[in-house]
């Protein structure tokens, strides 16, 4: 899922990837919104509140609004950096340093919480590691599936739709898109899923709902190690 890079990626591969983590900022996102009233996946409505801000002349809320889209941008280049390190080691593992602190973040949020950390904190450190996730999944599936965010998901859905009105013919195109439009479809109903069960489970669990997010990065970490391992048994018991 993570280990295969280029040509050797397979729409499995995507899919599996898109699947998994866009569950993931689907319970990050509805965890945000319910414990913060903050949007913590994406940074497009901050800007706009940035502005409101700065015209009601509330600068110390103007302010968190740009702490919290450079928290984002800062998660991005802090994951593309760590990859571009560890890439010219080890190529296959070079996705692990940015999801071992992705799942130290969410597990330090859903184990300490409001006791520990200031509301805005929390927000910053929640978009930090959703930038983290958004820019590991863009490089990891050289820009084809992005999890954090839907708004160009369905701008893009929206098109592609159209399109099978003119690619019928095209054997070839037509496969391409149709599962073009399975991932987009997979990532946005994924995304739903997490933040209906992230929602229905904050009631009685509130920010310990993030562990159920890192129950599922770790399962995406090793799920080459186990799928391998899984293999490996199979043939020796085989022979």
């Amino acid at each position: 899922m993570f280990r295969h890079r280029g040509k050797s990626r397979t729409f499995s591969h995507n899919l599996r990837l898109a699947s998994m983590l866009s569950f993931v900022a689907g319970i990050v996102n509805v965890c945000g919104v319910m414990a913060l009233k903050v949007l913590t996946t994406n940074i497009t409505g901050h800007f706009a509140y940035f502005s409101e801000e700065i015209a009601l002349q509330r600068y110390s809320f103007a302010l968190a609004s740009l702490l919290y889209i450079f928290a984002f941008f800062l998660g991005a280049f802090v994951s593309n950096l760590l990859i571009e390190i560890f890439i010219r080691r080890n190529a296959s593992f070079s996705y692990v340093l940015p999801m071992t602190l992705e799942i130290f973040l969410l597990s330090s949020i859903a184990l300490l919480g409001m006791a520990y950390y200031d509301t805005r904190l929390i927000a910053c450190i929640l978009l930090f590691a959703m930038g983290l996730q958004n820019a590991l999944v863009t490089k990891v599936s050289n820009s084809v599936v992005r999890t954090t965010h839907l708004t160009g998901l369905f701008t893009d859905l929206g098109i592609e739709l159209s399109q099978l009105f003119f690619q019928r013919n095209n054997k070839l195109n037509f496969k391409k898109l149709m599962q073009s439009i399975g991932l987009k479809l997979s990532i946005i109903l994924c995304f739903f899923s997490g933040c209906l069960l992230g929602g229905v489970l904050f009631g009685s669990l509130q920010l310990h709902t993030l562990l159920w997010a890192v129950a599922v990065l770790l399962i995406a970490l090793f799920y080459d190690y186990i799928r391998l391992r899984y293999f490996y048994l199979k043939r020796k018991f085989k022979h």
